[in-house]
């Protein structure tokens, strides 16, 4: 039974994570060869300020201070 950990910066619509999850479900499926009701996602909100890239918060990362804004402005 496959296990996957999504982590996301906050503000996806659940649109966004159902779509998701159907598209890696049906992946582990055939990849995997995994019954489809046996694959568990687990989605995890991260905020800008909990993480970082290369050691910079990406709160403070000006080269994905336009990927933050818009994540900000869905949540």
């Amino acid at each position: 039974m496959p296990n996957i950990t999504v982590e996301l910066l906050k503000g996806r619509t659940i649109e966004q994570r159902r779509a998701f999850a159907e598209a890696v479900a049906e992946s582990a499926v055939e990849i995997l060869n995994a019954r489809r009701q046996d694959v568990r996602m687990v989605f995890t909100e991260i905020t800008a300020d909990t993480v970082a890239n290369g050691g910079v918060l990406a709160s403070e990362d000006q080269s994905r201070a336009a990927v933050v804004a818009a994540m900000d402005d869905q949540g």
